[in-house]
């Protein structure tokens, strides 16, 4: 199937939208791309390929992944593999791209009903309040009107009392209260940089040469199963947040991933001039995400 370049161009002004507000927020993207081409890696932030970006979401009604979903299946995204993670309470989808100068997008939901009465209390309290998909009063052909929808809030912002009780059950719950729609990481393609910087550890070690704090749940190279994909990220940066009635306090807000897919076995005979991404290592892989998650978690952000 398919998209027309309508969609396309309006896919475009969408990730555009996103993506500058997410560098505003996130100071490590820009300490990448620095350093990246401070090493002489890269010319310009264009050059990198954003492998995917992801997103959070509450699974309640009116909300979750079955509205969230819309926006980007308009604009020629496929919905692809389910992935359980029973232990965080995590339901989630990839979709693949309409053309492969797109990212991947990996969306979640939160199980509300499967946590405390407490906590499913003050979610509801908040999410309640949307009493109608908002995604269908959406004009999904208006790129402006969807940028502005993925960056304001859906609910009232909430207490800090509210927040530090949902921490305490699902860091998930309390980074999705107070964030929303908020994009959650964008991932730098490293398989497709050049030698030297290529592989998960040689971008790990200039990771860790230049200063960055990385994610050392599960280690800090996740790797499948299968041995062919492999992921690494950042630490939350934190941010000063306002909550209700003017209370601040330190929360976790995005990070930066980065992940190297590799050849698949059948293709390991293609010269390397001849490799593109149907070639590589496709999807994703739970076990990896479920550590990816904690980039957020006060384990990682108060080490």
């Amino acid at each position: 199937m398919t998209t027309s370049p309508d969609k396309l161009m309006l896919l475009d002004e969408v990730m555009n939208g996103l993506m500058s507000r997410y560098r505003e927020r996130v100071p490590d993207v820009s300490g990448v791309v620095n350093a990246l081409m401070d090493e002489g890696v890269i010319g310009s932030a264009g050059e990198i390929e954003n492998d995917h970006i992801a997103f959070r979401t509450m699974g309640v009604p009116n909300l979750g992944i079955q509205s969230f979903e819309k926006i980007f299946l308009h604009y020629g995204y496929q919905k692809r593999d389910f992935y359980n993670f029973a232990e965080k309470k995590l339901t989630a989808y990839w979709y693949a791209p309409p053309e492969p100068r797109f990212p991947r997008i990996f969306v979640s939901e939160l199980r509300v009903h499967e946590l405390s009465e407490r906590a499913q209390a003050i979610i509801h309290s908040y999410t309640d309040t949307v009493t109608a998909d908002p995604v269908d009063g959406l004009n999904l052909d208006d790129a402006a009107a969807v940028d502005a929808f993925l960056h304001q809030p859906l609910w009232r912002t909430p207490t800090l009392a509210d927040y530090q009780t949902l921490l305490a059950e699902s860091e998930y719950a309390a980074w999705v209260i107070y964030n929303r729609y908020y994009l959650n990481h964008f991932t730098v393609s490293v398989h497709n940089l050049k030698p030297g910087y290529h592989t998960i550890q040689d971008f790990v070690a200039f990771l860790e040469r230049r200063g960055f704090r990385l994610n050392t749940a599960g280690g800090v190279v996740k790797t499948s199963p299968d041995g062919v994909l492999l992921q690494a990220s950042t630490v939350a940066q934190m941010l000063d947040a306002e909550f209700a009635g003017g209370e601040t306090h330190r929360i976790a807000g995005s990070y930066v991933e980065f992940a190297e897919r590799r050849v698949l076995p059948q293709f390991a005979h293609l010269p390397p001039d001849q490799i593109r991404r149907e070639h590589r290592r496709d999807g994703f892989e739970a076990g990896n995400a479920d550590k990816i998650f904690e980039s957020t978690f006060t384990s990682q952000t108060h080490q």
